[in-house]
């Protein structure tokens, strides 16, 4: 199919530019505009070719996640020290535009992977040539190899990750000193003797608190 050919050389010609942008680009925000695009662009990929699962654990887990927490994160940082004056300001700032380009770009990509998508039959019987089962859906494919063939691989990932998770703890973790911290368990285990102190206080005195 000429359509298909065609797209999928467009998409594949975006996904290797916004790449290439994600580390050229000088800018922050832009970068990470361009990670999204390119998280999108590769989701449609994945779909064109029948492997809807990949496909919506790109956009759910890279995009909605990953990389919307990047932008938030960067945002919030302000590496590009920017002042937060984008919408009144004497020197007008770059990002709504852009993000409206890369918005614009995402959305004709959605409309042809929708439109596209009643070509799906005659793409599933160019699979039959290269023994793909059509009796399975992906997901099936997917944790079929994933659990079978690669399961050690897969469990040494999750080994990684776990430690890469403990790393991170360990080094974020300080202690601190001269900060007041909260003893939920001498809290549950007070009683009325150790909570209530009953004082005569005297006549134009105050009271002494031990801290």
């Amino acid at each position: 199919m000429i359509i298909h050919s065609i797209f999928f050389y467009f998409f594949a010609t975006i996904a290797i530019i916004s790449a290439i942008m994600v580390t050229a680009s000088k800018n922050t925000v832009h970068s990470v505009f361009f990670l999204i695009l390119d998280f999108i662009t590769i989701s449609c990929l994945f779909i064109m070719i029948g492997a809807e699962f990949l496909g919506m654990i790109m956009l759910i887990v890279y995009v909605g996640a990953v990389a919307v927490l990047f932008l938030f994160v960067v945002m919030m940082l302000n590496v590009s020290q920017q002042k937060n004056t984008w919408f009144s300001s004497e020197k007008s700032s770059t990002h709504i535009p852009f993000g409206l380009l890369i918005s614009l770009i995402i959305f004709i990509e959605l409309i042809i992977v929708v439109g596209g998508w009643k070509f799906k039959p005659d793409l599933i019987q160019s699979y039959s040539s290269i023994g793909v089962n059509l009796n399975e859906t992906n997901t099936h494919s997917i944790g079929n190899v994933l659990y079978t063939d690669y399961i050690h691989l897969f469990q040494l990932g999750g080994m990684i990750l776990l430690v890469s998770m403990i790393g991170a703890i360990v080094l974020t973790f300080r202690t601190r000193v001269g900060v007041k911290r909260q003893s939920y368990i001498k809290q549950i285990s007070r009683e009325k003797d150790t909570a209530v102190e009953l004082v005569n206080v005297e006549s134009k005195k105050g009271v002494k608190i031990d801290v």
